[in-house]
């Protein structure tokens, strides 16, 4: 569990919201020196405000949901509001907290890796906000999609936002990807951490792969992309169906 001075990510969202809408900037560090600004106000939007492919995912969600990495809620809250069972996981105990005064009714502080049968079934995965990148790496990954198959129903699907790392020509990235496949990592793995005012993140890993890749990686899992949802962008969303073991 993320503690204290650590949390730099529930602590801009926390405050975020007891803003009431003020300016709250928070950087994300990369392990090559990158230095980017994230607004915590992006994880409070509304539905009306979502890009048309997010809006166009939540026709695919069925049945009970787990929402992982559910971030200030903003997801989850959408589908509670139409009626689902959601239950919410974030490893930042701040998150979770901005969710429950967000009105969210089930939540967990707890990493991804930490997700078990304990939790009862499932019928919906949501990794949305390109949160299929909390599965790190192709290793992990292939383990998480697993141990999934254990926690869900027969007819579960994962609904997986992620983000295409080659529709780029920025020499920056261009080099990162270099950077990464001489370090015997994929070119799309990242390293980051989060920083906010005196709290900083621990360093995580959070993977971006294509298409191609994605289906590359669920072979052997016993899930398959049915579909993919675009943006105007590099950012997709898979809708990952269960199939046979």
């Amino acid at each position: 569990m993320i503690r204290g001075l650590q949390d730099a990510f529930g602590h801009a969202l926390y405050d975020y919201l007891q803003s009431e809408g003020g300016r709250v900037l928070s950087v994300i560090e990369r392990d090559d020196g990158l230095f980017d600004v994230d607004e915590p106000k992006n994880y409070f939007v509304e539905y009306q405000a979502w890009p048309p492919h997010q809006q166009e995912a939540m026709a695919y969600v069925r049945g009970r949901v787990l929402d992982v990495g559910c971030g200030a809620g903003r997801h989850a809250l959408h589908l509670q509001g139409q009626g689902f069972g959601v239950l919410g996981i974030d490893e930042s105990p701040l998150a979770v907290k901005v969710c429950k005064l967000r009105g969210l009714g089930q939540t967990r502080v707890m990493s991804v890796t930490q997700i078990s049968s304990r939790l009862g079934a499932f019928d919906t995965i949501l990794m949305m906000g390109n949160n299929f990148g909390l599965l790190a790496n192709w290793k992990r990954a292939r383990w998480l999609l697993r141990r999934f198959r254990g926690l869900t129903s027969a007819q579960a699907r994962i609904i997986a936002e992620s983000m295409d790392p080659y529709q780029t020509q920025d020499p920056v990235h261009l080099a990162y990807h270099q950077f990464n496949r001489e370090r015997g990592r994929a070119p799309g793995q990242v390293r980051i951490r989060v920083r906010y005012r005196k709290y900083v993140n621990p360093w995580f890993d959070y993977l971006f792969v294509s298409k191609k890749e994605m289906e590359q990686l669920l072979e052997g899992t016993g899930w398959t992309v049915t579909r993919f949802l675009d943006s105007e962008g590099a950012v997709y969303i898979a809708i990952i169906e269960k199939g046979p073991a």
